[in-house]
């Protein structure tokens, strides 16, 4: 394997676990409660938020022209709205006897619980898609930067890093809260990180000469929509669970 494929993995991977340090933040932090789950969720989601606009967006619709920006903005959209319709719904383990019997009132109140637990975890599921073809593209970004030094890529990888941190936690969060389990939350994060290297493979084995920057901005500013769609979808998900549940019953 060529050395700078190597050391661009290896960058890659840097922002591509620091989702696993989003989860890690979770996962010890607790099993979130339901107005938590909501602070938390909008936390990471503004992160993310001012991240994609005021920098991808930018830089795609600077870089290639408003037409060809909004294009593939407005694609990225059409072709996640696809993606998600082809996501089954999951199931979710049965928690203990006694856990449901103190989290639940009767068996109407228990079989609703069980049914928004399994749409919060869907959420999380096409979040942490969203998220993974987000980060397809950024190890492509990396590759490309490591080509022009070492300190290019360095910088891009740190960068990238840093806002994968609340991106794990946007994945993390609903997995965990729906589920109860850690790993569950930890490896579903873990996973949409493991995109960013399998872009650099993508771009160093199919692209070998070069890759259009065109087409790069492009998917960067497409694959925001997917983002956005995953925490549009977990806030409606919250808000349905809230005002659906008996005034009796917490989380």
């Amino acid at each position: 394997m060529d050395s700078q494929v190597i050391v661009a993995l290896a960058l890659s991977l840097v922002g591509g676990l620091s989702t696993s340090l989003g989860a890690l933040l979770v996962i010890l932090s607790g099993a979130p409660s339901l107005k938590m789950l909501g602070l938390l969720q909008g936390f990471a989601a503004g992160l993310m938020l001012s991240i994609s606009f005021f920098d991808l967006v930018h830089n795609a619709i600077n870089s290639i022209g408003f037409l060809k920006g909004n294009l593939w903005f407005f694609a990225g959209i059409i072709f996640f709205a696809i993606v998600v319709t082809f996501i089954p719904e999951p199931q979710i383990a049965p928690a203990s006897e006694g856990k449901r019997k103190k989290e639940n009132g009767d068996e109407g109140g228990k079989d609703m619980l069980k049914k928004h637990r399994r749409q919060v975890f869907y959420s999380g599921i096409v979040t942490a898609i969203g998220i993974s073809l987000h980060n397809l593209p950024e190890g492509m970004a990396v590759f490309l930067g490591s080509l022009k030094g070492l300190r290019v890529g360095l910088n891009l990888a740190f960068a990238i890093a840093l806002h994968n941190i609340p991106e794990g936690v946007a994945v993390a969060l609903p997995v965990y809260f729906a589920t109860q389990s850690k790993w569950e939350a930890f490896k579903l994060a873990t996973l949409s990180g493991f995109a960013e290297p399998l872009g650099v493979v993508v771009v160093a084995y199919l692209f070998p000469s070069s890759l259009n920057p065109e087409i790069l901005e492009g998917l960067l500013g497409a694959a925001v929509k997917a983002v956005f769609f995953g925490m549009a979808f977990m806030s409606a998900s919250l808000y349905f669970l809230q005002i659906s549940l008996p005034e009796d019953m917490s989380l």
